[in-house]
């Protein structure tokens, strides 16, 4: 019996590594960072390009926050108008009408 499973086994283990090997490669091939046992990165990639592309990345990540800020506070507005009810938003109109004249 021990003697069927063993091939078995054997491939299957033997699958598993080539396939780990084969990521390793395209990995490194493809410029991404190795990973350890635990996730982190073993060889960082840490070139001007990288670090340039970072700063950029963080001003637009930053603009882009400053616009979801702005776009929510609009919607809140929209909100509060569709769901507050006519006769409120009709005494507010009015109320800026005379307050511009």
């Amino acid at each position: 019996m021990m003697q069927m499973i063993f091939p078995f086994i054997g491939t299957i283990v033997a699958i598993s590594v080539a396939g780990w090997v084969v990521t390793t490669w395209l990995r490194i091939k493809h410029g991404y960072p190795l990973q350890g046992g635990w996730g982190q990165s073993v060889y960082p990639k840490r070139d001007d390009e990288t670090v340039e592309r970072v700063k950029l990345l963080s001003q637009e990540n930053a603009q882009l926050k400053a616009e979801l800020g702005s776009i929510k506070d609009r919607l809140a507005n929209v909100e509060r108008i569709v769901t507050d009810g006519a006769h409120s938003l009709d005494r507010e109109i009015e109320e800026l009408r005379s307050r511009a004249n």
